[in-house]
């Protein structure tokens, strides 16, 4: 999904407006296929992988493309200082670019082959492609030679730099989740309890509209939003396999049930009035849905967790009298999915070009830098949750501890974490997933429609 890739700097006096931090992930077509069934992970020799912390030649200068701006930023360049002054042998120069344009250049710089030795990212089918193409470094052998370094980030976050059993980056800031917010005082206003099934998110959305009050607020001008709810009510009627069937592109994968099933309920939600009249010119990258949710219009958003710092930017107030709640997706009766699976932004990731020509000194950098403790604090330290193991207690002292840690919960105790799906997709079926889910959610097109037309772009 569009979604943005920063993370809003919560305990931070750097907090931006919710219109400048809405860089989103699938924002621009890259080129490249997608190809999950085909991808030979003998791309990158496994003889080129380090084994160890072992430092090259002395004077080895990395240079690090990455997109983070204002805290996030900060936080990164921190990183880095300290890496260079332990590390005198390694230098590396930090260089930024804003999301569309950064896509690009790595593109063109890849295809060149004259890429920076270490280059964000957010895995997934761009990744992969890089990958097919023997663009990217195999970190696999160096990270099972240190366990301890291995074991520093969440299981739920490695997929999307898991190709074919072998791993091409390491994640490099902060777990973000979707999930719904709600509006406290309007729950409290019609005694209404928190959804933890469909059946109960609709008698909620019934109360709401019967008072005449917006159940759910959607941006659905920037379409991304709407493919929250694909993601989340296709995993809990059929589980994960379903969207891995997709990715594999095997025949007809669009076709399965659970899109079907999953698509009439959302036709069912749009019918029942559960998101608020015109919708579709309503937007979240301007702040119009988020606005509907803190002056008390909208009770509730399925949003990523980003959608805190909006809030806290727009109406402190808002946060600071606990009116802000949150709660996982509701359960679907009867169906396969694991009720902690979760969807959104597992996080970026840093990985290495395979032309780097000092591949030892960057997996130094990545051990020995990314997510240390030092780093881990400072992204704590503005609001933001990483994704490593054993900050329970961190979490707990933080200024919003409660959001924190609920956040944190989330994405370690999920079976699956799925990321978004126009990330895991090629960048031409991505556009298309989300062109048909506009004309699903308008009743342009049929649940049947949608599959078939869907079904065409699996190759």
């Amino acid at each position: 999904m569009k979604m943005p890739k920063k993370l809003w700097a919560v305990g931070s006096a750097a907090l931006m407006s919710v219109t400048l931090v809405t860089a989103g992930c699938g924002n621009t077509a890259n080129p490249g296929n997608n190809a999950t069934g085909n991808s030979t992970a003998g791309n990158n020799a496994a003889g080129n992988n380090v084994v160890g912390n072992a430092e090259t030649t002395p004077g080895a200068k990395l240079t690090l493309w990455d997109i983070q701006t204002g805290a996030q930023q900060q936080v990164v360049q921190n990183m880095v200082n300290q890496f260079n002054k332990s590390h005198p042998s390694i230098q590396v120069t930090a260089q930024w670019f804003e999301n569309d344009p950064f896509k690009q250049k790595l593109l063109i710089a890849m295809g060149a082959h004259n890429p920076p030795d270490i280059f964000t990212g957010w895995g997934g089918g761009i990744l992969q492609s890089y990958v097919n193409a023997g663009d990217v470094y195999d970190l696999t052998k160096a990270l099972n030679s240190d366990p301890a370094w291995k074991n520093r980030f969440l299981k739920s976050v490695m997929p999307p730099v898991t190709i074919n059993g072998h791993i091409y980056g390491v994640p490099n800031d902060n777990v973000q989740p979707v999930f719904m917010f709600y509006n406290k005082p309007l729950f409290q206003k019609y005694h209404l309890a928190v959804p933890k099934t469909w059946n109960q998110l609709l008698h909620d959305i019934a109360v709401l509209k019967k008072n005449n009050v917006v159940p759910i607020t959607l941006g659905g001008k920037d379409v991304w939003p709407d493919l929250m709810y694909e993601e989340y009510l296709v995993d809990r009627i059929g589980g994960p396999k379903v969207f891995d069937d997709v990715v594999a592109k095997k025949k007809n994968a669009w076709s399965n049930p659970a899109f079907l099933k999953a698509n009439t309920m959302i036709q069912q939600l749009v019918k029942a009035g559960a998101f608020e009249p015109g919708f579709s010119s309503v937007s979240f990258n301007t702040g119009q849905s988020t606005a509907l949710l803190y002056s008390n219009r909208a009770a509730m958003e399925l949003m990523g967790s980003w959608e805190f710092g909006g809030v806290l930017s727009n109406d402190k107030q808002f946060i600071a009298n606990n009116n802000l709640g949150w709660f996982a997706f509701p359960t679907v009766p009867g169906g396969k999915g694991n009720a902690k699976d979760i969807a959104g932004n597992p996080s970026n990731y840093y990985s290495i070009s395979s032309a780097s020509k000092n591949p030892q000194a960057a997996v130094t950098f990545l051990k020995s830098a990314v997510l240390n403790k030092q780093n881990v604090n400072g992204w704590i330290g503005i609001g933001a949750v990483p994704p490593v193991t054993g900050i329970e207690s961190q979490l707990k002292k933080s200024k919003y501890s409660n959001y924190m840690t609920f956040t944190y919960d989330l994405v370690k105790n999920a079976p699956n974490f799925q990321a978004s799906w126009d990330q895991a997709l090629s960048p031409a079926a991505a556009q298309q997933l989300l062109t048909d889910l506009s004309k699903l959610f308008s009743n342009q097109m049929t649940p049947a429609q949608f599959s078939a037309d869907m079904n065409k772009h699996l190759q």
